[in-house]
């Protein structure tokens, strides 16, 4: 839980999967014959800005590389340090998922440094196993527990969205697809946004597996593996739900243009029926003398009859011109 003093948790780890919660005092007078130091902080807030750059005790290009308001998940090493930003689904009330959250994080061999602005929920979910003593018990098992969350969290939306490409396209050939394409225009911009950060979260997982860190053993790097080839997975479902959106975007646009030429000729042939029609009455309709049938009194009649007849014989030719 987050105080006004911008750490919103800070835990001393015991080496056995549990933490005890520490304050800013505690904080300050650590050291790491005492355990590893997890603390996460706000960093938009002025008490955690004066403790970055003030006490502890990091490079200021380090402390920049952290606050940096635009951020594109990235891994940096500094020494035996690890500068690593990763992105998240927004998991917060009235988000779109797509709306990620950064988490940045400095994994030294005593002491993990992570802060976010909006809340990561992989995050709490590292306090939590601490509290219940099954938590991470070094700087390696923190990353690894975080980005496994992260990336469940992902999964999760992901799949979402396929299933409803899936949904759209099957409706754009069963129904009347007309109320569609706020939908399908939905779900392209969704598979556009989470591609954006997660095609370079791919590439930070399969760079980690190579970095030559004290902090990442082994057995790290095969669970950072495995998170490396889901999110491959999760970039190639993007790029298939984006095309599929595209393509049915395309489909329903062409079924509209199909309508509206369909509709167009419809009017046109109607035209094209009532021209010569029109003509004729407007001929007999002339306030001048000399119009055949004046003074005929079934003259109206043979009119209109004669009207029907070149009515049908047009309607007739349109037909087998193949035009309606």
């Amino acid at each position: 839980m987050q105080d006004s003093s911008g750490l919103i948790y800070a835990y001393l780890l015991d080496g056995q999967g549990g933490g005890r919660s520490v304050g800013w005092k505690e904080i300050d007078h650590w050291t790491p014959g005492q355990g590893i130091l997890w603390l996460h902080v706000d960093f938009r807030d002025p008490n955690a800005m004066a403790w970055l750059d003030e006490k502890s005790g990091l490079n200021p290009i380090v402390v920049q590389g952290l606050i940096a308001d635009e951020t594109r998940p990235r891994c940096v090493g500094h020494g035996e340090d690890l500068l690593i930003i990763l992105r998240g689904i927004n998991a917060n009330p009235g988000s779109d998922p797509e709306d990620m959250v950064a988490l940045r994080m400095l994994l030294e061999p005593a002491r993990i440094i992570s802060m976010r602005h909006r809340r990561v929920m992989a995050v709490q979910d590292a306090a939590t196993a601490l509290e219940e003593g099954d938590g991470p018990k070094n700087p390696g098992e923190f990353f690894t527990f975080v980005c496994s969350r992260i990336t469940d969290r992902m999964g999760d939306v992901i799949y979402e969205i396929d299933d409803l490409a899936d949904q759209m396209e099957e409706a754009v050939l069963e129904s009347d697809a007309r109320g569609l394409r706020p939908q399908v225009s939905r779900i392209r911009r969704q598979a556009i946004a989470l591609r954006r950060y997660i095609a370079p979260q791919r590439d930070v997982l399969l760079r980690l597996q190579n970095e030559k860190s004290p902090i990442l053993n082994e057995l790290h790097k095969m669970e950072i593996r495995e998170d490396a080839e889901r999110t491959a997975r999760f970039v190639e479902d993007m790029d298939a739900a984006r095309d599929r959106a595209a393509v049915t975007q395309e489909e329903l646009g062409n079924r509209l243009a199909e309508e509206m030429n369909r509709a167009m000729l419809i009017l046109s042939v109607v035209a094209a029926i009532f021209l010569p029609l029109g003509l004729l009455t407007g001929l007999l309709g002339i306030n001048v003398g000399g119009i055949p049938g004046a003074d005929y009194r079934w003259a109206f009649l043979i009119v209109c009859i004669f009207l029907l007849f070149l009515g049908g014989v047009l309607l007739f030719v349109f037909k087998r011109m193949r035009w309606l």
